[in-house]
């Protein structure tokens, strides 16, 4: 006689029946693998034992610090203006992006005064602080 696909199966007592517990007196038990009495016999009970809240609130890690909701600025100094721009140039984000200069020119630029400026620039939608301001007024540059 032949064996078809519908006639395989597992051998006998390869598969085991899944014990039903706590599913009345009837069935495995009346505590259902779970002891007499005492907080682990209980339904709704966490893992939460012998733990008060202050305990947890201890134990669980936070993370330190502050971190703003605010763009960060990307920051450029003067000296790497003065060696990638040539005199009577626009200094924009854009330009600056194309530069190498910042990353994203739809976030916040702002110019700070570390080096010297010898080249006039127009600056455009950047931040400057005001000692940047001055050295690029005192070279020639204009806002």
């Amino acid at each position: 006689m032949a064996i078809t696909l519908s006639q395989l199966g597992p051998r006998a007592g390869a598969r085991k029946d899944k014990k039903r517990v706590g599913r009345g007196l009837g069935s495995k038990g009346t505590t259902a693998g779970r002891g007499q009495k005492g907080q682990s016999s209980r339904s709704g009970v966490g893992g939460l034992k012998r733990l008060g809240m202050r305990h947890m609130l201890l134990a669980t890690p936070k993370s330190r610090g502050f971190t703003s909701l605010n763009d960060k600025s990307q920051v450029v100094n003067l000296v790497q203006l003065s060696k990638r721009f040539i005199a009577g140039e626009i200094v924009t984000p854009r330009t600056l992006l194309a530069k190498g200069l910042i990353k994203d020119a739809n976030a916040p630029v702002k110019l700070l005064s570390k080096g010297e400026i010898t080249v006039a620039l127009k600056i455009k939608n950047c931040a400057t602080s005001e000692s940047a301001k001055a050295k690029i007024i005192a070279a020639g540059g204009s806002f």
